[in-house]
């Protein structure tokens, strides 16, 4: 209450809250509005059944199951953020722009704006098409000028909601993108209760609690590993110059074990998800062998052991491989022996690049059986209960506990800077 109060009477901290809070009741408004010419009572009947179209429709903020302008969501502006970010790791102009300081990121941040604008346009017509071989009932039928009108309309409706969250980055508090992600995990929750409750009997009384209490259980692990971390010591060799000496001091280098954070589930669904779309584009094929063989694959990746045992190790795979773009031990221990740092025991250079990349590799293999365990969570609680309202998003509680870890943080940073400025005062 007491933060909330120094909040309160923080005139600029307080109108960057009430923006925040307004950008995100105008992005659940917009997110209302249907596409034209969409049945969206029977969409959402074929989305209720299909576990991928649920995690969809989260990271699409919730804007997927109404089907509204903002269907994508911000899925084309994440993925053109990722694809941005390992090409700065590749090519060397992009690298040397991000260096530049604001005026590098600023020139990299518009040149994933206008990445997004093709992946919006892109994906908008994989999902019309996808729809559209999916079922007959979906989306058929659609004029050339029909078809023109929804893909405009969902590319537009992500192209808005990428600056709404921009909006909330630069003049809110908090990461936007981030904010209106949330924001749809919890819009959705009403109704997730309101199933819930329709189906409670005595009998599933039992499996709803014990479901309830191992969410409280993945809330407070997802707190502890995104926070967790291994602290290497590195010393500081002294420097004599002239007269005084320099350096000689001690610090830690945090390596943290949820390195790649949400991203590496965000790749394996791009990636899980191509098979069985494909599979569902080809199963109507006039080539009798290539039609069954897409129903094969259709029908493989349909059971939800297959498909949970290919996300886990997608997951898995993609965590590491996003933690090497990332961490780059050799380039960390070149800037620690350039300012005179070493860690204890170990010889600097190559030989702390090695005892670097083993402390990495293992924590890594523990943040990435902890992203798996989570990605797919709900298909081992559905399962286990046979409740599939009340299924525990892992992949949801993880962004939910991140943003509000993140949020906080900030929130509290900003209040310590203000805390200074008036002592200062």
């Amino acid at each position: 209450m007491r933060v909330l109060l120094n909040i309160w009477n923080s005139p600029d901290l307080r109108n960057k809250v009430l923006f925040t809070l307004f950008i995100v009741v105008v992005f659940r408004l917009i997110a209302h509005i249907p596409l034209p010419g969409v049945d969206v009572v029977a969409l959402r009947e074929f989305f209720s059944g299909s576990p991928i179209f649920q995690l969809l429709d989260l990271f699409s903020g919730g804007t997927l199951f109404n089907f509204s302008i903002m269907t994508l969501g911000l899925n084309p502006y994440i993925n053109a953020s990722i694809i941005m970010q390992l090409l700065t790791n590749v090519l060397p102009a992009l690298e040397n722009l991000q260096k530049e300081g604001e005026y590098g990121r600023a020139k990299i941040n518009q040149y994933t704006r206008y990445l997004t604008l093709p992946l919006a346009f892109l994906q908008s017509f994989g999902v019309v098409i996808f729809f559209q071989r999916s079922s007959g009932r979906l989306l058929s039928g659609l004029s050339p000028l029909e078809l023109i009108t929804i893909l405009l309309a969902m590319t537009a409706g992500t192209i808005l909601l990428m600056w709404l969250g921009e909006l909330i980055t630069e003049y809110g508090i908090g990461n936007g993108v981030s904010i209106l992600i949330f924001a749809g995990i919890l819009a959705r929750l009403p109704v997730t209760l309101g199933q819930t409750a329709t189906i409670f009997n005595p009998e599933n009384a039992l499996k709803i609690v014990l479901v309830v209490a191992l969410a409280l259980v993945v809330i407070a692990g997802v707190a502890v590993i995104n926070e967790a971390h291994r602290r290497v010591l590195v010393q500081y060799a002294r420097r004599v110059r002239g007269d005084r000496l320099y350096g000689g001091g001690s610090t830690h280098l945090p390596i943290r074990i949820n390195q790649a954070g949400v991203i590496p589930i965000i790749f394996a669904v791009s990636i899980i998800l191509l098979p069985g779309m494909l599979a569902t584009f080809f199963a109507t094929a006039a080539n009798p062998a290539i039609a069954n063989f897409a129903r094969s694959i259709r029908d493989l990746f349909n059971n939800t052991t297959v498909y949970s045992g290919i996300y886990f190790i997608l997951v898995l795979l993609f965590t590491y491989f996003y933690t090497a773009v990332t961490f780059q031990p050799t380039k960390i221990a070149d800037d620690l022996r350039k300012y005179g740092g070493f860690v204890p025991g170990i010889r600097p250079g190559r030989a702390t690049s090695d005892h670097l990349s083993y402390i990495i590799n293992r924590i890594t293999l523990v943040g990435g059986i902890f992203l798996g365990t989570v990605a797919v969570l709900p298909f081992i609680i559905q399962g286990l209960t046979q409740i599939s309202t009340l299924a525990i998003g892992g992949t949801g509680l993880l962004i939910v506990v991140s943003v509000v870890l993140e949020t906080t943080k900030q929130l509290e940073s900003q209040l310590i800077m203000r805390s200074y400025e008036g002592f200062l005062r």
